[in-house]
């Protein structure tokens, strides 16, 4: 177990801005309120590191805030509403799913267009 990281250290193994940290705790996306240390600066524990790195996830794969907020709600109530967070996640999922299709679309187009200038390049006719 590590020891609990200031907001720096947590901010900088997140790959996020302290400031990040603070409004995802102000806004009631943490599970427990962060731990202080006796001067009453925050002190994030290795439980509170992995939260925030799936908020992290859910909000860069365009959760809204709402609704991570609600998945943390539920969390932090307890054993019972499990039905409701696999729903919440799953409706989540089937969005990125359709993102992921969108962007391999896109991505395929790009390659094709590698493609022609590929071609172009190595001597072979410029199709488009």
């Amino acid at each position: 177990m590590h020891p609990p990281l200031t907001v720096s250290e947590a901010a900088e193994h997140l790959g996020l801005t302290a400031d990040t940290l603070r409004y995802y705790e102000r806004d009631g996306l943490l599970l427990t309120p962060v731990g202080r240390a006796a001067s009453g600066h925050r002190r994030y524990s290795a439980d509170d590191l992995r939260w925030i790195t799936l908020v992290t996830r859910l909000r860069s794969t365009g959760m809204a805030i709402r609704d991570v907020r609600r998945y943390a709600d539920l969390v932090r109530s307890g054993r019972g509403n499990e039905q409701e967070r696999l729903a919440l996640l799953q409706e989540h999922r089937t969005k990125v799913l359709a993102q992921l299709a969108e962007v391999q679309a896109h991505l395929g187009a790009i390659d094709h267009k590698i493609g022609i200038y590929t071609d172009a390049v190595e001597g072979r006719p410029l199709a488009g």
